[in-house]
């Protein structure tokens, strides 16, 4: 107490000024701090929903009508209107909760309990009358600061761009054309085209329909999808729910497709009213976090007990109350790894900006561990493992096999057979590919599917003109293609008959065919042996079989809105259509890759068994095929003990994939499943890593899906798994970098008093050591290159412990080093020289430990002096800035009075880094060792019995 009332009878003027102005600095901070914090609150808990003008009856009009009051018509807007409309109502987008501010991050930055106490001492050094001091301290946590800002700063932009490259894309006629446009872009009046898995970018009222059904239970809490047809309601106050021609914003569109008349976008939608009301959902912590956080508090918890025991001791040794308690605070901020999870967060969110800079988008941060140590990628056959760009190359049309020349969506090509062209009239089958058809190919680009765009194709090589055929045939009706019918129906108009064409899965339509067309076009019976032989054949070669069949029936029985399913019979077979979509020659690398990592990947495929057989043979997958019919016949536990031997599910229902990852996963499996439709929505949820396709995937897959290629390209997949090992194993680097050092000055500060020596390190000295923990050499570590090795190895264990018994066992001996030498030296340079020498000299030999010690974090089981030594450059350019620093620190005489350091000789700095050497030439040794007897054991021969 006597200690302390001298301090404060020797306070003189300026020494008062300075406690002022650093106590109105804190109490600055503090308040800022408090006001950001209740304002960020007030952003994600009151977010009132924007104004909106008068609700129209949209319900109770027709589609004309609708038009006539949107001034919009049947060929859409045009473009001028359109961004007349998108200035005046705004961008069709929900408001969302205001972004943190620079200043916020900023702030932030000091909302830690270490940092605050920081700024405390600072005061408190002040108020002692140690200005100097209380400065630096300051100064340390400015710099803290600005790192930690900056590092944030950088992760909430990856996080922004990534959000931005997952913008969602609509069809919308404009001009009279059909265009893809960010739905953003949308406005009141826009013509919208609809169909399966597509996700609804605003509210409308329905123009058109065709067996439209929606997922409705985003917005009315029915689970069940509800029917939605075209034409007007006479109930006025008819709720949302019961509304049947009108679609809302984030529904989902389930079977069907539709065109929609946009009448509401953005905050003015029904969503949009609900989601004014709700607060932003957080972020939660991912399982490496949790496991950090949890790592960090016990070694926290360690650390004050000693630190505290240290004080006790050094006030029983008389040592001076001001200069124990900043020692203990210094150590405090060294010790405690209270920056973990943040760095963390910012190297998972800086490791997802460069997985989309390779085509492949990570949604969750928890994605990334995971892919770490996926073991077995369920991938998608179309698209994934192919070009996704289909060809016809065969055809059995008549009794004849035809070849097909030409190569992805070029016209150029001819129909042979025996490799002649032939006089044959293929409009029966051309007519049916062009009408049975909802794709479009423009200037070489497909609009919709690309099976479709490739009979476009054809029927362009056999000299057909689609326009012409589409305008003579007026379509009545249709039936989708979907996963239960597995075939695709549509209507026709012919002056007094309705004619049916239908195409789909050979099996399917042949139970319903009883004759074929012959070359007059008369009609004889089918004969199902020669055309199933056919479409073995065909199989056998790794091509996509199609079947083409028609009917027609009188005008009189056609009913458009009755059961339209019922004219499926009777049907007269046309042809078979063989296509190929190619494997893609990365795939099959990829394939290879994932072997060597220990990943097994696994093709599903909705084609026939013996294509997918042919196909998995130029990919390079080895292992059994089963179809879905003896996937079905399986029960659980078969299909688990079953499931490790095969690598091909052919003919495979989307909803058995869940199946498929369910029995994985019970085997101890990590799962990654692709998918690209509303059916593979449950599998991607369901699986360990979902991933959608970019291109081809529906909105319901994507907003399933962890993961989203923008390339639809397989070995995307296996380059963002390489990814996730390189950033996982950087990660341990970081830490095994920071923990050892805690251990180190742990260990240094706590053995020094039990040996009779001084603390080797002053406050300011630790802080130091701190800014170089956190600093540079740590960030560098972040980005160190991937290992070309690490796809040779096996996936890690998902549940591995980031402290394992020997991983601490390797970081304890690496701060003893740290210890026993900087206290070594500390010891011998007392006896001959003063104490200020020999701390200086400790301090430098413990800093000079830590530029070491790095090449023990980059390298845990192989020596760190391979092919990767030299290639961080940043690693190299951040330990030279560095060393240059702690030079400065040394030898320039300003920063001397703020750490309390005298010069050193180049024999101090030569004995000073020898000695820290020691724990780089340590630990090469111990591997050294190690591999020696790895290798004697190997090569020793085993016992005979």
């Amino acid at each position: 107490m006597n200690e302390w009332l001298a301090y404060f009878n020797n306070l003189n003027l300026e020494t008062l000024k300075t406690i002022a102005i650093l106590a109105l600095i804190l109490a600055v901070g503090l308040t800022c701090l408090f006001l950001v914090r209740r304002q960020r609150s007030k952003q994600h808990l009151n977010h009132p929903p924007q104004p909106s003008p008068a609700s129209l009856d949209w319900h109770t009009l027709t589609s004309n009508e609708v038009f006539k009051r949107l001034e919009a018509s049947a060929q859409g807007l045009s473009s001028k209107t359109a961004d007349e409309r998108l200035i005046k109502f705004g961008p069709n987008q929900l408001t969302e909760a205001s972004k943190a501010s620079i200043g916020y991050l900023l702030i932030s930055q000091f909302k830690n309990f270490l940092i605050i106490v920081l700024i405390f001492a600072a005061v408190l050094a002040a108020v002692m009358g140690d200005i100097r001091d209380g400065l630096v301290i300051l100064t340390v946590v400015l710099i803290n600061a600005f790192l930690g800002f900056y590092q944030e700063y950088r992760a909430e932009q990856s996080l922004a761009a990534l959000k931005k490259m997952l913008a969602l894309k609509a069809r919308v006629k404009r001009d009279g054309h059909i265009q893809e446009l960010f739905v953003t872009q949308l406005v009141p009046g826009d013509l919208v085209l609809l169909e399966a898995g597509d996700k609804l970018p605003a509210d409308g009222l329905i123009v058109h329909a065709h067996s439209l059904e929606i997922d409705e239970s985003s917005l009315t809490g029915e689970s069940i999808p509800v029917a939605k047809q075209a034409g007007k309601l006479e109930k006025r106050d008819s709720p949302l729910s019961e509304q049947s021609n009108r679609l809302f914003m984030n529904t989902v569109v389930t079977h069907g497709r539709a065109e929609m008349i946009v009448t509401e976008t953005g905050m003015q939608t029904e969503i949009g009213r609900i989601a004014g009301l709700l607060a932003a959902p957080s972020e939660s912590s991912t399982p490496l976090q949790v496991q950090l956080d949890s790592l960090g508090k016990r070694l926290a918890f360690i650390a004050l007990v000693i630190i505290l025991l240290l004080f006790a001791s050094a006030l029983l040794r008389g040592e001076p109350l001001i200069k124990t308690a900043f020692t203990a605070i210094a150590l405090a901020v060294a010790a405690i790894p209270e920056g973990l999870p943040a760095v963390v967060t910012v190297t998972l969110a800086l490791g997802m900006h460069r997985m989309a800079r390779q085509k492949a988008i990570v949604k969750r941060l928890a994605a990334v561990e995971t892919l770490g140590c996926t073991t077995v990628i369920c991938s998608d056959k179309t698209g994934t493992l192919t070009y996704n760009q289909m060809t016809v190359r065969a055809l059995h049309y008549q009794d004849n096999h035809y070849c097909v020349s030409g190569q992805g969506y070029s016209l150029t090509g001819e129909i042979k057979l025996d490799s002649d062209c032939v006089p044959v009239d293929f409009a029966p089958l051309l007519n049916a590919l062009v009408l049975c058809n909802d794709s479009q190919l423009r200037e070489g680009q497909v609009i919709g599917d690309p099976m479709e765009a490739a009979l476009l194709v054809l029927a362009a090589k056999g000299g057909l003109d689609s326009a012409a055929v589409k305008s003579q045939f007026k379509r009545l009706a249709e039936i989708p293609f979907d996963a239960a019918n597995k075939f695709m129906a549509t209507f026709h108009q012919q002056g007094e008959r309705v004619v049916v064409f239908i195409k789909g899965a050979p099996e399917i339509l042949l139970s319903h065919c009883s004759y074929q067309l012959n070359a007059s076009g008369s009609k004889n019976p089918v004969e199902h042996a020669k055309i199933i032989n056919a479409n073995e054949r065909m199989a056998a070669t790794g091509l996509r079989i199609l079947a083409v069949a028609t009917t027609d029936i009188a005008a009189a029985d056609f009913n458009p809105q009755g059961d339209l399913l019922s004219h499926i019979n009777n049907l007269g077979f046309i042809a078979l259509i063989g296509l190929m979509d190619p494997p893609r020659k990365e795939a099959r690398e990829a394939i290879a890759l994932c072997r060597k990592a220990g990943i097994k990947v696994k093709m599903i495929t909705g084609d026939q068994k013996v294509t997918a057989t042919a196909i998995a043979d130029e990919l390079g997958l080895s292992g059994n095929v089963m179809d879905g019919d003896e996937l079905a016949k399986l029960d659980n536990e078969a299909l688990a003990e079953q499931i490790e031997h095969i690598a091909v599910f052919a003919r495979t229902a989307p909803e058995q994939k869940v199946r498929i990852v369910t029995a994985l996963q019970e085997n101890g499996e990590v799962v990654a499943m692709t998918g690209d439709g509303v059916n593979d929505a449950p599998a991607l949820k369901h699986a360990d890593i979902g991933v959608a396709m970019g291109i081809s995937g529906t909105d319901v897959a994507r907003e399933s899906a962890s993961m989203i290629l923008t390339d639809d390209n397989f070995a995307t997949i296996v380059r963002a798994v390489q990814e996730g090992r390189s950033l996982y194993e950087n990660m341990i680097k970081f830490i095994r970098y920071q923990l050892s050092t805690n251990i180190g000055a742990i260990l240094t500060v706590a053995a020094a008093p039990l040996l009779s020596l001084p603390v080797p390190f002053s406050a300011i000295q630790l802080l130091w050591i701190n800014i170089i923990m956190d600093g540079p050499p740590a960030i560098a570590l972040g980005i160190d290159p991937s290992r070309p090795a690490c796809m040779n190895e096996p996936p890690r264990p998902p549940k591995s412990r980031i402290l394992s018994l020997p991983r601490f066992g390797n970081l304890f001996s690496y701060g003893l080093t740290m210890a026993f030498g900087t206290l070594g030296i500390l010891a011998y340079s007392l006896q001959n020289n003063d104490k200020s020498h020999a701390i200086t000299l400790a301090f430098t030999t413990f800093v000079l430990f830590q530029i070491f010690n790095v090449f023990n974090a980059r390298s845990e089981n192989r020596s760190a002096l391979n092919r990767q030594f030299f290639m961080n450059y940043m690693l190299w350019l951040a330990l030279v800035c560095v060393v240059l620093l702690q030079i400065l620190v040394v030898h320039w005489p300003p920063a001397q009075l703020i750490f309390h350091t005298v010069p050193l000789t180049l024999n101090d700095w030569l004995l000073a880094t020898g000695i820290a050497a020691s724990v780089l030439v340590l630990e090469e040794t111990r591997k050294l060792l190690q591999r020696c007897v790895s290798v004697i054991i190997k090569c020793k021969p085993k016992k005979s019995n």
